[in-house]
């Protein structure tokens, strides 16, 4: 089984800024490219979740309630764009509570592959798709292939300092899914 993770702000739409957080649907703004990026993946028979951290609700920054709504609304747009998800799971903690579902550690994508039926042995063929070293860290963690993409927190600038390095960059997700496809055997045989 083919599978993507996905974080969701800076990589799926607009990256709020440091230290803030998208709190309602009515701030939610896909980034450009991003419905076409997931329908190619879909197309090409790709299993796609979303992998994110959200501890805005655990700190009272926005609710439960408005984290749903913003990922009904985000799925609905994605169906109806034939681009739609498979999954999306959120970590609601913060770093000091040391849940294991919050990235880098894995305990999101063991819920995937228990939920899904994926095995472990997948993985080794999934990328993960984010914007900061930390979903970097998380699909290494979890045995994956990894691209950095520059849609939203991390630069290329800071490279010197990144305790961890993406197996490849690329500019925003339409880029990575170009990198995806490029580099499943079935794609590059076919010239697709």
């Amino acid at each position: 089984m083919k599978v993507v993770f996905l974080d969701r702000d800076g990589v799926i739409n607009k990256y709020p800024g440091d230290r803030e957080y998208v709190i309602s649907w009515k701030e939610f703004r896909f980034l450009p490219g991003v419905k076409q990026a997931l329908r190619k993946l879909s197309t090409a028979g790709y299993k796609i979740f979303v992998i994110s951290n959200q501890a805005g609700v655990i700190k009272g920054v926005y609710s439960q309630k408005a984290l749903d709504e913003i990922t009904q609304n985000m799925m609905k747009e994605l169906t109806d764009s034939n681009a739609g998800l498979d999954g999306v799971y959120y970590c609601i903690h913060r770093d000091e509570d040391n849940c294991n579902c919050r990235k880098p550690k894995t305990g999101m994508i063991e819920r995937v592959l228990k939920e899904h039926a994926i095995t472990r042995s997948a993985l080794r063929q999934s990328f993960f798709v984010g914007d900061t070293i930390r979903d970097i860290e998380t699909g290494k963690n979890a045995g994956c292939r990894t691209i950095l993409v520059f849609s939203g927190k991390e630069k290329a600038r800071n490279k010197d300092s990144w305790q961890e390095s993406p197996d490849f960059t690329a500019r925003n997700l339409s880029e990575a899914v170009d990198i995806i496809l490029g580099s499943d055997p079935f794609f590059t045989k076919k010239g697709v």
